[in-house]
């Protein structure tokens, strides 16, 4: 493989390794070894550690203190039903909520929306969890269901690093943008049938789009 000079070191080194990663020439489990990594990519350990910090957050890495870096597993058996049990509760969260929200509530939620766009344009994906929550939260609470919330935000970080590899791989992020941005507009016109429609293809669609992904790079490295 010759060495990376395209864009900045780090950036290139995340990108080959994601693509192993993703193509499965690096398998679940693998040591990741960073004085063999970096000489084959020609990067210095700096940018190479900055790599798979970048890679551990989207969720295809996993950093273990003084043991290094390993290759995370895919969660691909979990996808399907974290995402349906989400829509499920979600959806009927914001059917309760939407004749409540005020417009408070809305210019909240629109605000929390521009943070995770924000995010997204710096590249920032270990934000991108907290500002989606945070935008789905503003809108579920005047539906005044706290145990349900609850569940939902448990729901959420169990989604956390799904919703990483989701962004990342399947460059859903101006996708997700948009559909929140039309939630938002749902709940402001108190349209409660549309907005809870919008908030389960939102989820539902994400996880397919997901699942997909993750079964070629599961096929990927069966056969590589």
């Amino acid at each position: 493989m010759s060495t990376l000079t395209r864009r900045t070191l780090t950036d290139a080194a995340a990108d080959a390794l994601r693509d192993r990663i993703l193509h499965g020439r690096l398998a679940a489990g693998a040591p990741l070894r960073q004085e063999a990594l970096a000489a084959e990519l020609g990067v210095s350990r700096i940018p190479l550690r900055e790599a798979l910090q970048r890679l551990e957050a989207e969720g295809l890495v996993t950093l273990k203190p003084h043991h290094g870096a390993v290759v995370a597993e895919l969660p691909l058996d979990d996808v399907t039903e974290l995402f349906e049990l989400r829509a499920m509760l979600e959806s009927d969260l914001i059917r309760r909520a939407t004749p409540c929200a005020t417009a408070a509530d809305v210019t909240t939620a629109r605000s929390c929306a521009d943070d995770f766009g924000a995010a997204l344009d710096r590249g920032e994906i270990t934000e991108l969890g907290a500002a989606n929550l945070a935008f789905h939260a503003a809108l579920y609470r005047p539906a005044d269901r706290p145990r349900t919330l609850e569940l939902v935000e448990r729901l959420h970080g169990q989604c956390d690093r799904m919703l990483r590899l989701q962004l990342t791989i399947t460059d859903g992020g101006a996708r997700a943008v948009r559909e929140h941005r039309a939630i938002a507009a749902a709940v402001r016109q108190r349209d409660a049938t549309r907005a809870a429609r919008l908030v389960r293809d939102h989820i539902i669609g994400a996880g397919r789009r997901l699942a997909a992904a993750l079964a070629t790079a599961s096929r990927n490295g069966e056969t590589s």
